[in-house]
Protein backbone atom coordinates (compact mmCIF):
# COMPACT_ATOMS: atom_id res chain seq x y z
CA UNK A 1 0.00 0.00 0.00
CA UNK A 2 1.54 3.06 -1.13
CA UNK A 3 1.27 6.03 1.36
CA UNK A 4 0.78 9.65 0.25
CA UNK A 5 2.47 12.23 2.85
CA UNK A 6 0.87 15.62 2.57
CA UNK A 7 2.96 18.49 2.18
CA UNK A 8 2.23 21.17 5.26
CA UNK A 9 1.26 24.57 3.81
CA UNK A 10 2.26 26.19 6.57
CA UNK A 11 5.17 28.86 6.23
CA UNK A 12 8.08 29.57 8.07
CA UNK A 13 8.87 32.52 9.69
CA UNK A 14 12.47 33.45 10.25
CA UNK A 15 13.92 35.11 13.70
CA UNK A 16 13.27 38.21 12.35
CA UNK A 17 9.97 38.12 10.74
CA UNK A 18 8.82 36.58 13.79
CA UNK A 19 9.99 39.41 16.32
CA UNK A 20 8.34 41.74 13.92
CA UNK A 21 4.63 40.62 14.14
CA UNK A 22 5.28 40.19 17.86
CA UNK A 23 5.97 43.79 18.00
CA UNK A 24 2.64 44.95 15.94
CA UNK A 25 0.82 42.17 17.95
CA UNK A 26 1.85 43.88 20.53
CA UNK A 27 1.20 47.26 19.47
CA UNK A 28 -2.45 46.75 18.70
CA UNK A 29 -3.67 44.90 21.50
CA UNK A 30 -2.20 48.31 23.78
CA UNK A 31 -3.92 50.18 21.26
CA UNK A 32 -7.36 48.06 21.59
CA UNK A 33 -7.12 48.10 25.54
CA UNK A 34 -6.26 52.04 24.67
CA UNK A 35 -9.91 52.31 22.80
CA UNK A 36 -11.38 49.76 24.80
CA UNK A 37 -11.01 50.77 28.12
CA UNK A 38 -12.98 54.14 27.72
CA UNK A 39 -15.80 52.88 25.78
CA UNK A 40 -16.37 50.73 28.95
CA UNK A 41 -15.94 53.15 30.94
CA UNK A 42 -18.92 55.15 29.40
CA UNK A 43 -21.23 51.87 29.34
CA UNK A 44 -20.42 51.02 32.47
CA UNK A 45 -20.92 54.75 33.81
CA UNK A 46 -24.23 54.79 31.77
CA UNK A 47 -25.44 51.58 33.71
CA UNK A 48 -24.17 52.69 37.19
CA UNK A 49 -26.83 53.19 39.23
CA UNK A 50 -27.73 56.91 41.14
CA UNK A 51 -27.34 54.94 44.84
CA UNK A 52 -24.17 53.64 43.95
CA UNK A 53 -20.85 54.41 46.34
CA UNK A 54 -17.31 53.93 45.76
CA UNK A 55 -14.60 55.09 43.04
CA UNK A 56 -14.53 55.48 39.73
CA UNK A 57 -12.49 52.32 39.38
CA UNK A 58 -14.68 50.83 41.00
CA UNK A 59 -18.05 51.42 39.03
CA UNK A 60 -15.83 50.81 36.06
CA UNK A 61 -15.92 47.45 36.71
CA UNK A 62 -19.74 47.38 38.91
CA UNK A 63 -20.95 43.68 37.96
CA UNK A 64 -24.01 43.58 35.63
CA UNK A 65 -26.33 42.10 37.85
CA UNK A 66 -26.26 45.45 39.73
CA UNK A 67 -26.70 47.68 36.73
CA UNK A 68 -29.60 50.07 36.13
CA UNK A 69 -31.29 51.17 32.88
CA UNK A 70 -32.94 54.20 34.51
CA UNK A 71 -30.69 56.43 32.55
CA UNK A 72 -31.75 54.58 28.94
CA UNK A 73 -35.64 54.73 30.42
CA UNK A 74 -34.89 58.62 30.82
CA UNK A 75 -33.73 59.05 27.66
CA UNK A 76 -36.01 57.20 25.99
CA UNK A 77 -39.16 58.31 27.65
CA UNK A 78 -37.88 61.79 26.59
CA UNK A 79 -39.56 63.03 23.21
CA UNK A 80 -37.10 65.23 22.33
CA UNK A 81 -34.08 62.81 22.37
CA UNK A 82 -36.52 60.91 20.07
CA UNK A 83 -37.29 63.70 17.82
CA UNK A 84 -33.23 64.82 17.57
CA UNK A 85 -32.23 60.32 16.76
CA UNK A 86 -34.61 60.80 14.50
CA UNK A 87 -33.72 63.67 12.49
CA UNK A 88 -30.10 62.50 12.28
CA UNK A 89 -31.45 59.11 11.13
CA UNK A 90 -32.95 60.82 8.38
CA UNK A 91 -30.16 63.01 7.64
CA UNK A 92 -28.11 59.76 7.48
CA UNK A 93 -30.13 57.80 4.92
CA UNK A 94 -30.87 60.89 2.59
CA UNK A 95 -27.26 62.30 3.23
CA UNK A 96 -25.98 58.95 2.28
CA UNK A 97 -28.41 58.52 -0.56
CA UNK A 98 -27.64 61.91 -1.94
CA UNK A 99 -24.14 61.46 -1.87
CA UNK A 100 -23.66 58.23 -4.37
CA UNK A 101 -26.64 59.73 -6.68
CA UNK A 102 -23.94 62.64 -7.08
CA UNK A 103 -21.13 60.90 -6.89
CA UNK A 104 -21.35 57.70 -8.86
CA UNK A 105 -22.18 59.39 -12.39
CA UNK A 106 -19.61 62.25 -12.09
CA UNK A 107 -16.93 59.25 -11.28
CA UNK A 108 -18.03 57.61 -13.79
CA UNK A 109 -18.03 60.18 -16.54
CA UNK A 110 -14.35 61.42 -15.62
CA UNK A 111 -13.12 57.59 -15.85
CA UNK A 112 -13.93 57.77 -19.18
CA UNK A 113 -10.69 58.12 -20.79
CA UNK A 114 -12.18 59.60 -24.02
CA UNK A 115 -14.28 62.61 -22.37
CA UNK A 116 -13.99 65.50 -24.13
CA UNK A 117 -12.72 67.86 -21.72
CA UNK A 118 -11.26 65.20 -18.99
CA UNK A 119 -8.40 66.82 -18.02
CA UNK A 120 -10.27 70.41 -17.88
CA UNK A 121 -12.95 68.63 -15.90
CA UNK A 122 -10.38 66.87 -13.24
CA UNK A 123 -8.75 70.90 -12.64
CA UNK A 124 -12.65 72.16 -11.60
CA UNK A 125 -13.08 69.58 -9.27
CA UNK A 126 -9.00 69.25 -7.81
CA UNK A 127 -9.12 73.50 -7.75
CA UNK A 128 -12.00 73.91 -4.58
CA UNK A 129 -9.98 70.85 -3.09
CA UNK A 130 -6.70 72.48 -2.25
CA UNK A 131 -8.55 76.36 -2.22
CA UNK A 132 -10.99 76.53 0.11
CA UNK A 133 -13.76 79.41 -0.40
CA UNK A 134 -14.49 79.68 2.75
CA UNK A 135 -17.26 79.74 5.45
CA UNK A 136 -19.10 82.71 4.87
CA UNK A 137 -19.63 82.52 0.85
CA UNK A 138 -20.98 78.78 1.79
CA UNK A 139 -22.64 80.21 4.19
CA UNK A 140 -24.40 82.49 1.67
CA UNK A 141 -24.95 79.94 -1.24
CA UNK A 142 -26.71 77.86 1.33
CA UNK A 143 -29.11 80.81 2.68
CA UNK A 144 -29.38 82.08 -0.84
CA UNK A 145 -31.12 78.87 -2.16
CA UNK A 146 -33.68 78.45 0.61
CA UNK A 147 -31.84 75.56 2.34
CA UNK A 148 -31.69 77.63 6.47
CA UNK A 149 -34.09 74.71 8.68
CA UNK A 150 -34.30 72.23 6.20
CA UNK A 151 -32.37 69.31 6.95
CA UNK A 152 -30.89 69.17 3.53
CA UNK A 153 -28.65 71.98 4.62
CA UNK A 154 -26.94 69.20 6.72
CA UNK A 155 -25.70 67.19 3.56
CA UNK A 156 -26.29 68.94 0.50
CA UNK A 157 -22.93 71.34 0.65
CA UNK A 158 -20.72 68.74 1.61
CA UNK A 159 -22.44 65.42 -0.61
CA UNK A 160 -20.00 65.82 -3.00
CA UNK A 161 -16.41 65.38 -1.50
CA UNK A 162 -13.42 65.32 -3.63
CA UNK A 163 -11.40 62.71 -1.50
CA UNK A 164 -13.98 60.05 -1.78
CA UNK A 165 -14.78 61.22 -5.82
CA UNK A 166 -11.53 60.71 -6.73
CA UNK A 167 -11.26 57.58 -5.27
CA UNK A 168 -13.94 56.35 -6.81
CA UNK A 169 -12.75 57.46 -9.92
CA UNK A 170 -9.53 55.73 -9.72
CA UNK A 171 -11.87 52.51 -8.85
CA UNK A 172 -13.84 52.94 -11.97
CA UNK A 173 -11.08 53.26 -14.37
CA UNK A 174 -9.59 50.13 -12.80
CA UNK A 175 -12.18 47.93 -14.09
CA UNK A 176 -11.32 46.19 -17.51
CA UNK A 177 -11.59 48.38 -20.15
CA UNK A 178 -12.79 45.51 -22.14
CA UNK A 179 -16.06 44.86 -20.26
CA UNK A 180 -17.11 48.56 -21.40
CA UNK A 181 -16.15 48.20 -24.81
CA UNK A 182 -17.77 45.02 -25.06
CA UNK A 183 -21.02 46.65 -24.30
CA UNK A 184 -20.66 49.59 -25.89
CA UNK A 185 -20.06 47.67 -29.29
CA UNK A 186 -23.46 45.65 -28.86
CA UNK A 187 -25.13 49.36 -28.79
CA UNK A 188 -25.62 49.94 -24.97
CA UNK A 189 -25.57 53.33 -23.56
CA UNK A 190 -23.37 55.07 -20.96
CA UNK A 191 -26.15 55.03 -18.72
CA UNK A 192 -26.81 50.96 -19.27
CA UNK A 193 -23.17 50.25 -18.86
CA UNK A 194 -22.81 52.14 -15.49
CA UNK A 195 -26.02 50.64 -14.17
CA UNK A 196 -25.63 46.91 -15.60
CA UNK A 197 -21.88 46.68 -15.66
CA UNK A 198 -20.15 49.13 -13.42
CA UNK A 199 -22.30 49.72 -10.64
CA UNK A 200 -22.49 45.54 -9.92
CA UNK A 201 -19.02 44.97 -9.79
CA UNK A 202 -18.29 48.31 -7.52
CA UNK A 203 -19.77 46.67 -4.49
CA UNK A 204 -16.87 47.39 -2.54
CA UNK A 205 -16.12 51.36 -3.02
CA UNK A 206 -19.83 51.50 -3.05
CA UNK A 207 -20.48 50.41 0.69
CA UNK A 208 -17.05 52.23 1.43
CA UNK A 209 -17.74 55.44 0.23
CA UNK A 210 -21.40 55.10 1.85
CA UNK A 211 -19.33 54.58 5.13
CA UNK A 212 -17.14 57.70 4.84
CA UNK A 213 -20.41 59.65 4.14
CA UNK A 214 -22.65 57.99 6.76
CA UNK A 215 -19.95 58.66 9.37
CA UNK A 216 -19.15 62.07 8.58
CA UNK A 217 -23.40 63.22 8.01
CA UNK A 218 -24.11 61.01 11.56
CA UNK A 219 -21.44 63.13 13.16
CA UNK A 220 -22.40 66.31 11.81
CA UNK A 221 -22.46 69.22 14.06
CA UNK A 222 -21.46 72.31 12.89
CA UNK A 223 -23.65 72.38 9.81
CA UNK A 224 -26.82 71.85 12.16
CA UNK A 225 -25.29 74.31 14.14
CA UNK A 226 -25.52 77.02 11.60
CA UNK A 227 -28.12 76.10 9.24
CA UNK A 228 -30.75 74.59 11.21
CA UNK A 229 -32.37 77.57 14.12
CA UNK A 230 -35.53 75.26 14.64
CA UNK A 231 -35.18 72.88 17.89
CA UNK A 232 -37.64 70.61 16.39
CA UNK A 233 -34.91 69.94 13.87
CA UNK A 234 -31.89 69.73 15.47
CA UNK A 235 -29.94 66.40 15.30
CA UNK A 236 -28.60 64.13 17.80
CA UNK A 237 -25.21 65.99 18.01
CA UNK A 238 -26.81 69.27 18.90
CA UNK A 239 -29.06 67.63 21.67
CA UNK A 240 -25.91 65.48 23.30
CA UNK A 241 -23.81 69.31 23.39
CA UNK A 242 -26.89 70.92 24.88
CA UNK A 243 -27.34 67.87 27.56
CA UNK A 244 -22.97 67.26 28.14
CA UNK A 245 -22.87 71.50 28.29
CA UNK A 246 -26.17 71.84 30.77
CA UNK A 247 -25.81 72.59 34.32
CA UNK A 248 -29.19 70.87 34.86
CA UNK A 249 -31.11 68.46 33.17
CA UNK A 250 -34.52 69.72 33.50
CA UNK A 251 -34.51 70.67 29.72
CA UNK A 252 -34.28 67.13 28.51
CA UNK A 253 -35.46 64.37 31.21
CA UNK A 254 -38.39 64.58 33.39
CA UNK A 255 -38.33 65.20 36.56
CA UNK A 256 -39.51 61.73 38.04
CA UNK A 257 -36.42 60.22 36.31
CA UNK A 258 -33.93 61.93 38.68
CA UNK A 259 -35.08 59.45 42.08
CA UNK A 260 -32.95 57.16 39.64
CA UNK A 261 -30.95 58.12 37.19
CA UNK A 262 -27.76 60.24 38.06
CA UNK A 263 -26.45 62.81 35.44
CA UNK A 264 -23.05 61.49 34.88
CA UNK A 265 -25.22 57.58 33.57
CA UNK A 266 -27.52 60.31 31.76
CA UNK A 267 -24.64 61.63 29.84
CA UNK A 268 -22.94 58.69 29.18
CA UNK A 269 -25.95 56.96 27.81
CA UNK A 270 -26.89 59.60 25.45
CA UNK A 271 -23.06 59.07 23.90
CA UNK A 272 -23.44 55.37 23.47
CA UNK A 273 -26.85 55.62 22.38
CA UNK A 274 -25.63 57.98 19.84
CA UNK A 275 -22.65 55.55 19.09
CA UNK A 276 -24.88 52.63 18.54
CA UNK A 277 -25.90 52.79 14.93
CA UNK A 278 -22.27 52.81 13.58
CA UNK A 279 -21.32 50.04 15.84
CA UNK A 280 -24.07 47.81 14.41
CA UNK A 281 -23.22 49.31 10.72
CA UNK A 282 -19.37 48.55 10.93
CA UNK A 283 -19.64 44.56 11.04
CA UNK A 284 -21.44 44.29 8.04
CA UNK A 285 -19.43 46.66 6.10
CA UNK A 286 -15.94 45.90 7.59
CA UNK A 287 -15.42 43.46 4.70
CA UNK A 288 -15.59 45.58 2.28
CA UNK A 289 -13.76 48.75 3.38
CA UNK A 290 -10.26 47.58 3.22
CA UNK A 291 -10.73 46.20 -0.28
CA UNK A 292 -12.59 49.26 -2.08
CA UNK A 293 -10.31 51.59 -0.32
CA UNK A 294 -7.11 50.20 -1.70
CA UNK A 295 -8.96 49.21 -5.23
CA UNK A 296 -9.89 52.51 -5.30
CA UNK A 297 -6.28 54.60 -4.24
CA UNK A 298 -4.39 52.17 -6.55
CA UNK A 299 -5.18 52.14 -10.23
CA UNK A 300 -5.49 49.00 -12.12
Amino acid sequence: MAFVHKRSNKIRLSASDSFFYFVVNTLLFFILVIVAIPMWSTISLSFRPNHFIGTNLEGIFLMPWKWSTAAYKALLGNRGFIMAFVNSFKILLMGVATALVLNIPLAYGLSIKSLPGRKLFNIFIIIPYVFNVGLIPTYLVVTGVGLTNKLAAVFVPVAISTYNLLIMKQFFEGIPEELKESARIDGASEAYVLWRIILPLSKPILMTIGLYYGVAFWNDFFHAMIYLNKSSLQPLPILLRNILMASGMNEFVEVNAFGEASIQSIKAASVFMAAIPMIIAYPFIQKFFTKGTLLGSIKG
